[in-house]
């Protein structure tokens, strides 16, 4: 079974990824957040940096693109197959209410006749592998099998389906029902994206879906890095292990030519995950988040490790919990 690392906006960067797989290897496919690009194919030069095989030597990495048209796709896939990729992933899951306005991402799935044609337009000249990133619908997962049809048409490399709708955003409960319903339909590889926090909950996925490829993990990994290894039946994460990460991410990033503040920035977004590994650290962690200069914030990381309940195994805790409202 294939374990996947989500795409997280502002989060899983080259640098990012790199470090994780260093120090947490288990993943098998880490998925870069998306390139988004004009309607001519343009897109920005820190897309293109984040995707370069040598910033992702370390991992497999599939480049996601977000678009609503098969033109710009298909530039942006040339640009990729010249650097060496054999595959790539279309988002149609992001629930972004920016994203959804201007029907890419999950608003893709507004107009099933729209999406028909972008799939029909990719696959009649893609050189590479296409996989697809989708929520099971806009309202209601019941508008799944309906969307399904349309996908069944093509012949993806795999369906990543998160199995919420778009209304849903992060905070209602997956529908594994209707997930495992659908699938036995599916003429290709499925994965599974949403709320595995734990080996037991992925033991219970597969219970109910004996026939998924794989499971793609976000949230839950950002939130515990080791979780990739507890999956495959290794250790919990430890207070140490945590803090050795956090300050080898902060030091690459540092080390890479981010400036001190914006290093800090991309620090605090971590922790609006990693602070869930740490039950009843409210005050220490704000000091975190309201931390001014580099020297402030590692002041209050420092406090945050030596002070506070640390707890390595994310579960059906509490802290599990708060991340469906994240």
């Amino acid at each position: 079974m294939e374990l996947s690392f989500a795409p997280m906006e502002g989060i899983t960067s080259y640098v990012y990824r790199d470090v994780h797989a260093r120090l947490f290897p288990g993943a098998d496919v880490y998925y870069a957040p998306f390139i988004a690009p004009d309607g001519r194919g343009n897109f920005k030069t820190g897309d293109l940096r984040d995707v370069l095989p040598e910033n992702n030597s370390r991992i497999k990495l599939v480049p996601q693109i977000l678009c609503n048209s098969a033109q710009p796709f298909l530039a942006v896939v040339r640009v990729l197959a010249d650097l060496g990729y054999e595959e790539v992933n279309l988002n149609a899951g992001c629930p972004s209410g920016t994203v959804v306005s201007k029907h890419k991402g999950a608003g893709m799935l507004l107009d099933l006749g729209s999406l028909d044609n972008c799939l029909a337009g990719i696959f009649s000249s893609c050189p590479l592998r296409v996989s697809v990133k989708t929520r099971m619908g806009m309202e209601d997962s019941s508008e799944f099998p309906a969307i399904l049809e349309v996908y069944k048409k093509y012949p993806l490399s795999r369906l990543i389906v998160h199995a919420r709708s778009r209304s849903g955003m992060y905070k209602s409960r997956c529908d594994t029902g209707a997930f495992a319903a659908a699938l036995p339909d599916c003429p290709f590889p499925v994965i599974y994206n949403g709320d595995i926090f734990s080996p037991s909950q992925l033991e219970s996925l597969l219970q109910l879906c004996p026939g998924l490829s794989g499971v793609m993990l976000g949230r839950g990994a950002v939130t515990d890095p080791a979780l990739f290894r507890r999956l495959l039946g290794g250790a919990e994460l430890s207070r140490d292990e945590l803090h050795s990460f956090h300050d080898e991410l902060l030091n690459v990033f540092l080390s890479s030519g981010l400036s001190p503040n914006y290093a800090v920035s991309r620090m605090k977004e971590l922790w609006f995950y990693m602070q869930h590994m740490f039950p009843d650290s409210g005050r220490p962690v704000r000091n975190i988040l309201k931390s001014r200069s580099l020297a402030d914030y590692c002041s209050a990381v420092r406090t945050l490790f030596s002070s506070c309940r640390f707890d390595g195994s994310l579960c059906f805790s509490s802290q599990a919990q708060a991340l469906h409202v994240m």
